[in-house]
């Protein structure tokens, strides 16, 4: 219900990246001239959103066997805290889509 009400209407986001930057889980970028350095997640963003999305991700890694399939791929490279990061930008691509197409989410479908 948290996500619902602080998204409000997820028409007003242009594409998955502006929810993602509202959110606040896309990383810090550095560019100059040749190079292009990103970094940890932004600071910036709906805390709210943020934490829910999280607490969510960590629930979704266990039960929806897609998800989990993708977090255990993730934790054979990284550390489990980093692996729930693109967990939750998984999770957060699945609501974007639930709520543009008004269909019911479900469980273990890519």
């Amino acid at each position: 219900m948290t996500i619902l009400t602080e998204i409000d209407d997820i028409h007003r986001f242009a594409n998955l990246e502006k929810l993602r930057s509202y959110v606040g889980i896309t990383p810090t970028s550095h560019s100059s001239g040749d190079k292009d350095i990103h970094g940890e997640m932004i600071n910036r963003g709906n805390k709210f959103v943020k934490a829910a999305i999280f607490e969510s991700a960590w629930i979704a890694a266990r039960r929806d066997p897609i998800l989990h399939m993708h977090y255990a791929k993730f934790c054979k490279r990284m550390k489990p805290n980093k692996a729930i990061v693109r967990i939750a930008c998984k999770l957060l691509d699945r609501v974007h889509y639930v709520l543009k197409n008004e269909v019911p989410y479900e469980s273990g479908i890519r």
